[in-house]
């Protein structure tokens, strides 16, 4: 067997002993791990036991993430997990702290727009797949909430309603139902469910198996980076709240703004924070500038 694979191995071992926290947590942690495998061998280690993990491994690991472009948020949690690994194999100290790795602080001023605005879809093939991104499309989803969502409950006829269960952090939501476009795209969405308890996650497949046909089809389709479906959909809620391009589009930044126009802009940015499923008005700068 392949170090690869006996690496691979060991490590479904430890999250069949160590499997704390929800399904999506679990998923989230087997992903990372398993990419980290990946990485760790092609970069010439042999390592074939998560037992033996050294930090010579981390630091390298982290550098060749750091030279990919990574960013900094990314990496941070990927080295959480880790550090999860490593408190459970007895070994808590061996990743270093974020500052000894050289690893930047999260960055909330967006230096390059990420909007993605109309991609084209026409190569996936998956019914359920393609649907996922239209939702995130249109309503400005997080990958995992295009997948849990269950279209038939979540359609409250002039609003979206995210359970709790479906989103990151428990944060549920509701998102208003504007346009044709969101109104026919959750139709579609409730007809390939089929029924009031479906998810756009197929009877036959649990969520780990889902996401990883979702990575499959969109790398495949050539798609990359369809985080950037909530930035767009972001910037144009954003006109339509204040009446204006967002900075990160042209328009006007914050020092030019009267103090009525400031106030439009944070009553924006609330409601954005709160349809995008974060806590921090700050978070928005991130998708639409300053």
């Amino acid at each position: 067997m392949s170090i690869k694979n006996d690496l691979k191995k060991s490590l479904i071992s430890f999250l069949a002993c160590h499997g704390g926290g929800s399904y999506s947590t679990q998923a989230d942690r087997r992903y990372v791990l398993l990419q980290f495998a990946n990485d760790l061998v092609s970069i010439g280690y042999g390592l074939r036991n998560i037992e033996g993990l050294k930090q010579k491994h981390i630091s390298a690991i982290v550098k060749s993430w750091q030279e990919k472009g990574l960013s900094n948020s990314t990496i941070k949690n990927r080295t959480a997990t880790l550090r999860y690994v490593c408190k459970r194999i007895n070994k808590p100290t061996l990743v270093p702290s974020n500052d000894e790795l050289k690893i930047g602080k999260r960055k909330y001023v967006s230096l390059k727009n990420r909007a993605q605005h109309n991609p084209n879809f026409e190569k996936i093939t998956d019914p359920f797949i393609k649907i996922s991104l239209e939702l995130q499309r249109v309503f400005g989803l997080r990958r995992e909430e295009s997948l849990k969502i269950k279209p038939h409950l979540a359609d409250k006829e002039n609003r979206l309603e995210l359970y709790p269960t479906w989103c990151k952090g428990g944060r549920g939501r509701t998102i208003p139902i504007k346009t044709a476009e969101q109104r026919y795209w959750l139709n579609q969405a409730k007809l390939v469910a089929k029924k009031f308890v479906n998810s756009l996650i197929p009877n036959n497949k649990n969520y780990f198996q889902q996401r990883c046909l979702y990575d499959k089809q969109v790398n495949r389709a050539g798609l990359r980076n369809l985080h950037g479906l909530r930035h767009a959909y972001a910037q144009t809620r954003y006109k339509e709240l204040t009446g204006w391009e967002p900075p990160i589009n042209g328009g006007p930044k914050a020092r030019e703004l009267s103090k009525e126009q400031k106030q439009i802009d944070y009553k924006a940015r609330i409601i954005l924070t709160e349809e995008l499923g974060h806590s921090r008005e700050q978070i928005t700068v991130n998708y639409c500038g300053r």
